[in-house]
């Protein structure tokens, strides 16, 4: 009897496995279909990732190497605001069109050889209208020629782990060997949109338009923006759009929204209207799902330090770089922090020197930190100040 209860009890756990089982991978496969089904694209290459962490949030064959096309101008933004910032070049000087940037096709401005432009029209022209002979004649203008600023492009390619990039040119036009990849495209858009946030300033403008200065006299030409994110997508802030007959439809998108930022990368999307949708649905997952928690802001006094044979006693400490941390939607984690601060600093010093750091823990384990500066320069103690501030001791 004990061994018929046994096999009875064997078969009704078998049956109810048989009929159980497959209703729960089914659900979990339904629950995976149904996050995977969000964001299935059909461009052949798509990756979305947050800046500021570098977050990879979905993606789908983010290295292989593709044809860009205008998405190459990434890159030239990239360096034109570098050499800006370095002050090789400024906004207002004159940047001389050449008969080789005249010459180049697709989408441009019809910039005239021996026309003269200043660096900020011919950036808006590249930000806006993706003119080709635009950034050709900035490339020329930085580097001495396409060449040797292709050169450059290719060497901050390495700098930036763009392990998939190659660049022949500066625009994007079709050319053996021109190549990126989508996660080596957001790479470059990380860059910069991190470290140069008022590209922005161009990159939403939707219409504008330049003066042409040629030798029939001024023309006024019209640019409309080829990013239809602007007027579709409710945040959007740039980047860049691309197509050709070989790299298809490209667009590398930036959107933010209560101060979360995300870059939306699609390769070789099979229509024009198909790369702009995709993107959107990928905005639309990481905004739905993540968000961002704050740590102190720039610039916030969070203590003070001793100040050592210098004029001052002690000296404001605040924090140098704001922190951003990306987080699930829904997590109850509380972000906690700790400072360390020396316990003086030797006068003389310059203002941002750095006397300690704060320190971000979700969960014991450490998330993020930033350093903390003094927040104003002091000069060493003369022979005056010690014996006035002796004096006021005394009197105290």
């Amino acid at each position: 009897m004990k061994i018929k209860k046994h096999i009875s009890l064997l078969l009704i756990t078998a049956f109810l496995l048989a009929v159980l089982c497959p209703t729960v991978m089914a659900e979990e496969q339904k629950q995976a279909a149904s996050i995977n089904g969000a964001l299935q694209v059909q461009a052949k290459s798509a990756v979305l990732i947050e800046p500021f962490t570098g977050k990879v949030l979905f993606e789908q064959n983010p290295h292989e190497k593709l044809p860009p096309a205008s998405v190459t101008k990434v890159m030239t933004l990239l360096l034109i605001y570098e050499a800006l910032a370095q002050k090789k070049i400024a906004w207002e000087d004159i940047v001389t069109v050449s008969d080789h940037a005249a010459s180049m096709g697709g989408s441009q401005v019809y910039l005239e050889p021996n026309e003269q432009q200043t660096v900020k029209t011919m950036v808006k022209c590249i930000a806006v209208a993706s003119a080709n002979d635009a950034a050709v004649a900035m490339a020329e203008h930085i580097a001495g020629s396409e060449p040797g600023f292709v050169d450059l492009m290719n060497k901050k390619a390495q700098t930036l782990g763009m392990k998939n990039t190659h660049f022949e040119n500066a625009c994007g036009l079709d050319a053996d060997g021109h190549v990126t990849s989508a996660y080596d495209i957001a790479l470059m858009s990380r860059e910069l949109i991190i470290k140069y946030p008022e590209v922005h300033e161009f990159t939403k403008v939707w219409q504008d338009t330049i003066v042409h200065k040629t030798k029939r006299g001024e023309e006024q030409f019209g640019l409309t923006n080829t990013n239809k994110l602007l007027k579709w997508y409710a945040g959007a802030t740039g980047l860049k759009t691309g197509s050709t007959g070989k790299a298809l439809y490209c667009l590398s998108g930036t959107a933010e929204k209560n101060g979360l930022q995300l870059i939306s990368v699609v390769m070789a999307a099979p229509d024009y209207k198909t790369r702009f949708h995709e993107v959107m649905k990928m905005f639309d997952y990481g905004f739905a799902n993540y968000a961002v928690m704050q740590g102190e802001v720039e610039g916030k006094v969070i203590s003070t330090v001793q100040v050592y044979k210098g004029q001052k006693e002690e000296v404001s400490v605040v924090v140098k770089s704001s922190v951003n941390l990306l987080v699930k939607k829904g997590t109850k984690d509380t972000l906690e922090s700790k400072t360390e601060i020396v316990p003086f600093v030797k006068a003389p010093f310059e203002k941002g020197v750095k006397v300690g750091q704060i320190i971000y823990m979700m969960q014991d384990k450490e998330v993020g930190r930033s350093d903390l500066v003094v927040a104003e320069a002091v000069q060493k103690a003369t022979l005056g100040h010690m014996v006035n501030r002796l004096m006021h001791r005394w009197f105290q």
